[in-house]
């Protein structure tokens, strides 16, 4: 890394946390942005048949330049990076406005999902550096609070610049500029040496790395399946436009409060025992979701999808830090960025299979279920290795 490291004793301020955090919003905010408009913005950027591209196309972004641009943060470090992810982010975003035809409008959305991954791996590792063992836990559980908190925000935001003017929507990618002047403001360029990281997760197996990957994919399937197919079900059930919103804006509060309470969770039972409890949460709330026939019983669905994504995707973030030696942070982080959006992009085809929502939400489930069974197993193995062996 070019950075040259701070006494570790350095602290980073309250306003410092804060800029992180925001930029974690940012992630969530590449698809939200043009969401609520997204039809009439189909059509005035003349690609009103591939309208759902629109959203969907960042994500695969994300997978295709996110191994590159781990690399680029383990050369140039993280803070350099963040700077060029956020710089891009505005530019490409804002650009989108001005853009006309498929191939000039789905090229800018998926280098846009470029800037997404530096943006997305440079920020959690500037976390990591700043915060380390269980202050570093609850500070990347606040950065999931953030990113779905900031779902909610960027889509009411989203929705009302969109009845001003179609195009307005996309000013909203700026505010990664007005992140960019907090980061030099207020974020110092030298961070702390993690002396703890490369001592303790050199020994970090490429089995041990895959099976969190794997989880991530596994844990975005499932929470996506609610978002993605959740709005037809609603709408069968006679729910209009503004309540489905609110619907799935109270699933991301769930989110929030989940992940305000997952390092909590992580420290009486332990990060298998956790997410097996994610993957029952998302169990449950698919089956809910298909059998269920009232909006009031789809209300306890909503809230253990939230409790589902709370416990999962801030640990699995935590989980990829404490095992990655510092050198290879970035790439590490960049793969992981790549599982969590191969499970959104993935979730995005569930549209084209045949069949009621009713049958996918069940066949989701029985995946979330055999998830859940395979962590308890794991669970068992580590506490049958902890066990004193006797001659």
């Amino acid at each position: 890394m070019t950075s040259t490291s701070a006494p570790a004793t350095a602290a980073l301020s309250s306003r410092g946390r804060f800029t992180l955090l925001a930029v974690a919003c940012l992630t969530i905010m590449v698809g939200t942005a043009i969401a609520p408009g997204l039809a009439v913005i189909a059509t005035a950027l003349d690609v009103s048949d591939y309208a759902s591209w629109l959203i969907t196309l960042p994500a695969l972004g994300v997978i295709l330049f996110a191994p590159l641009m781990g690399r680029l943060i383990d050369r140039i470090g993280a803070y350099p990076a963040l700077q060029i992810g956020l710089a891009s982010y505005g530019l490409l975003g804002m650009a989108g406005a001005f853009l006309r035809g498929p191939l000039l409008v789905f090229a800018d959305r998926i280098l846009l999902g470029g800037a997404t991954a530096l943006i997305m791996v440079a920020g959690t590792s500037l976390i990591s550096h700043w915060h380390h063992g269980r202050e570093r836990l609850k500070m990347l559980a606040r950065q999931g609070m953030a990113i779905e908190l900031g779902g909610v925000l960027f889509l009411m935001l989203a929705g009302v610049l969109a009845t001003i003017g179609w195009y307005w929507p996309f000013a909203i990618y700026l505010l990664a500029w007005l992140m960019l002047l907090m980061l030099w403001a207020w974020v110092p360029r030298h961070t702390p040496a993690d002396e703890e990281a490369v001592a303790a997760t050199d020994s970090a197996t490429v089995s041990g790395m895959a099976r969190i990957y794997l989880t991530a994919v596994a844990a975005m399937m499932l929470f996506f399946t609610t978002i993605v197919l959740l709005p037809m079900s609603l709408s069968g059930m006679g729910m209009g436009e503004s309540g489905i919103g609110f619907f799935l804006a109270a699933i991301s509060l769930i989110a929030v409060m989940a992940a305000m309470m997952m390092p909590r969770v992580v420290g009486r039972v332990g990060e298998s025992i956790t997410l097996s409890l994610a993957f029952a949460s998302f169990t449950v709330s698919l089956l809910i979701f298909a059998l269920a026939h009232s909006v009031v019983i789809m209300s306890l669905g909503a809230l253990f999808s939230g409790i589902g994504f709370g416990l999962s995707i801030p640990l699995v973030n935590h989980m990829t830090v404490e095992r990655t030696p510092v050198a290879l942070r970035g790439r590490h982080l960049a793969y992981l960025s790549m599982a969590i959006f191969s499970g959104q992009f993935l979730t995005s085809l569930l549209e084209f299979l045949p069949g009621q929502a009713e049958l996918v939400f069940g066949v989701m489930a029985v995946t979330g279920s055999v998830c859940t069974l395979i962590y308890l197993w794991i669970c068992c193995r580590e506490r049958q290795s902890l066990l004193p062996r006797h001659s």
